[in-house]
């Protein structure tokens, strides 16, 4: 009875062991995720504030048009 108590509680360490595992991956793939999208959001934040400037010669006269 200990022996099979014994064995079963190994089992159940060695799932809780892998599940951990699992659980450490994921997080590292998440965290390098994270840096690909934050380097992502800095880029498009570049390239937005390019597009003001390059859009900012044009004016739009008070009827909406441009003038030019």
């Amino acid at each position: 009875e200990i022996s099979a108590a014994s064995s079963e509680q190994a089992s159940g360490v060695a799932q809780v062991g892998e599940a951990v595992k699992q659980m450490d991956n994921a997080t590292q793939q998440n965290a390098a995720l994270v840096e690909e999208m934050a380097a992502a959001a800095s880029s498009l934040k570049g390239q937005a504030q390019e597009l003001v400037q390059l859009v900012s010669v044009f004016k739009l006269g008070s009827d909406g048009h441009f003038s030019g």
